[in-house]
C-alpha cells in the first residue's frame, strides 16, 4: 500500500497504532526506505481506527497541508483509485471527498447488509441522500473543518469515526462528494473490528447522531428543500 501511494507523487504518513514491535519494525523500515516522503506516527497505546485518523490529519496539518486522503492498510482499496480521488478533491476544495464502493463476490453477505442499515441511519441523520456511503475507508478529507470539529466535540475514536465524521461534516455544512470505486476482501485481510464492543460504540453513536438531528431539524429540513 506504501509503494502504491508513493507511486502517485504523495507524501506518506504512516500512523502506527501501538502495533507489535514486529510490525512497528515493518513500519520503521518503510520509513528508513524513504526518509523524504514517508512520515511514522506512533501511539504508544492503541487508540482505534478514529484515533489514528485524527493523528495523522493533525500531522499533515502541521506540516502544512490543507487536505489529506486516507486509504486503509488491509487491501481492501484500489491505489491506482488514487488520482480521481485527487481530481475530485482539486475539483471540490471544500468538500468532504469520499469513496462509494463498488464491490466484487468477495464482500461478506453480513457486512453488506449492515452498511446498508447503516446507510438509512445516516440518511436519517441529515435528513438526506447525499452521504452515500459512510464507511468506506477511501477518502479525501478538507483538513481544518475536521480538526475544528475535532476541538467542539470528542469524535468517537475507534469504528465509529468514519461514520460520525461525515454525518458532523454535513451538519457543519460540508458537501460530501462521492467516488465510485472497486472494494474487495483479501482472504488474508486481518480485521479489528469487535463484534461486541465496537457494536455498542456505533449504536450508542447513532442515539446521539438521531439526538442531534433533532435539535437541528428545522435547518436540516430547510437545506433538504432547497437541495430538492
Amino acid at each position: 500500500m506504501v509503494a502504491g501511494v508513493l507511486a502517485h507523487d504523495l507524501p506518506c504518513i504512516l500512523v502506527d497504532d501501538g502495533s507489535t514491535p514486529d510490525c512497528a519494525q515493518v513500519i520503521d523500515g518503510l520509513a528508513g526506505e524513504h526518509p523524504t516522503r514517508v512520515t511514522v506516527v506512533r501511539h504508544a497505546v492503541n487508540q482505534g481506527k478514529g484515533g489514528a485518523v485524527l493523528s495523522g490529519l493533525a500531522r499533515a496539518h502541521a506540516l502544512g497541508y490543507t487536505h489529506a486522503l486516507q486509504i486503509d492498510a488491509d487491501g481492501q482499496h484500489d491505489p491506482a483509485q488514487i488520482p480521481a480521488f485527487i481530481a475530485t478533491a482539486r475539483a471540490n476544495p471544500d468538500a468532504m471527498i469520499t469513496g462509494q464502493p463498488v464491490f466484487d463476490a468477495s464482500v461478506p453477505k453480513s457486512r453488506l447488509y449492515s452498511r446498508q442499515l447503516t446507510h438509512v441511519l445516516v440518511w436519517i441523520h441529515t435528513l438526506s441522500f447525499e452521504i452515500r456511503d459512510s464507511m468506506c475507508g477511501f477518502r479525501v478529507y478538507p483538513i481544518p473543518p475536521v480538526l475544528a470539529i475535532g476541538r467542539s466535540v470528542r469524535l468517537g475514536r475507534r469504528m465509529d469515526f468514519d461514520i460520525e465524521v461525515l454525518v458532523r461534516l454535513f451538519w457543519a455544512g460540508v458537501r460530501v462528494v462521492s467516488v465510485p470505486t472497486p472494494v474487495r476482501y483479501p482472504l488474508d485481510g486481518v480485521s479489528h473490528f469487535r463484534l461486541v464492543w465496537d457494536n455498542v460504540l456505533i449504536t450508542r453513536m447513532h442515539a446521539m447522531l438521531f439526538l442531534g438531528m433533532l435539535a437541528r431539524f428545522p435547518r436540516l429540513a430547510a437545506r433538504s428543500r432547497s437541495a430538492a
